[in-house]
């Protein structure tokens, strides 16, 4: 490299390109780290049942994570569902152990349970409430399918609850996703809250999983290899042919 005139006039060997001065090297790691706490962790929440986790539920959180940049997903089972109270629930126990068997492996996706130990039913804005205390600085993304976003209005306080944490909707065989105008219709400006993703959907759901074991028929590749395990060695699900769940959800 030649030699070059100084800021000065003078002539001397150039800088080495992107060279500072020692004040700028000094302050660059404060703007860093500026710029680093602007930009808050990404978190989406998965509740439900789980009874059984399935690969419908792993998609739909890796789906969510991929579209939207999160940095975690918690896997929430909730110990008392309040529109699911039916006979021959595998018990919290079960379902905490399934829950965690489905999920490891992945990095990004953490067991939450903090239901758990929580009396009454298990209300989604009771969990939002407290994980909004918890992780004041996060952006929180409650992830559901079509068909739970078409059931919205039969949630506790759905308004109050868009308002504290956004929602992420994946495709659902069955339940088309709404039209951007459907929602500003129903949730006016905090519709921009509601993102819409895309991607394969699978018609796959808790229910139609212990219906096949309760008829010894295969689950194989419906459910993580670990959790087909934890069913046939606990013997679940072989009375459940006779507790069908209505609403047919992911669960």
């Amino acid at each position: 490299m030649k030699g070059g005139t100084g800021l000065l006039g003078q002539a001397g060997p150039a800088r080495a390109t992107g060279t500072r001065p020692a004040a700028a090297r000094r302050a660059a790691p404060k703007a860093q780290r500026r710029s680093m706490r602007a930009e808050p962790d990404r978190i989406g929440i998965l509740g439900g049942t789980f009874d059984p986790p399935h690969v419908g539920h792993l998609w739909l959180a890796a789906l969510a994570a991929d579209s939207l940049g999160l940095r975690r997903v918690l896997f929430m089972p909730a110990a008392q569902p309040p529109h699911k109270r039916r006979r021959g629930m595998s018990s919290i126990t079960e379902r905490l152990l399934m829950t965690r068997l489905a999920i490891t492996g992945n990095p990004r996706f953490e067991l939450s349970t903090l239901e758990v130990g929580r009396p009454g039913p298990s209300y989604t804005i009771d969990s939002v409430e407290e994980l909004r205390r918890t992780h004041g600085d996060a952006r929180l993304y409650l992830l559901m399918a079509a068909d739970s976003l078409a059931q919205i209005d039969e949630w506790r306080e759905p308004d109050r609850l868009l308002s504290l944490i956004e929602w992420a909707v994946g495709p659902r065989p069955g339940s088309e996703l709404p039209r951007a105008s459907v929602l500003r219709e129903r949730f006016g400006a905090a519709a921009r809250r509601i993102h819409l993703l895309e991607g394969p959907s699978l018609d796959l759901s808790a229910t139609a999983i212990r219906h096949r074991v309760a008829a010894g028929q295969t689950i194989r590749y419906l459910v993580p290899h670990a959790v087909e395990e934890l069913i046939l060695e606990k013997g679940l699900y072989r009375r459940a042919a006779r507790s069908r769940d209505p609403t047919g959800g992911l669960e």
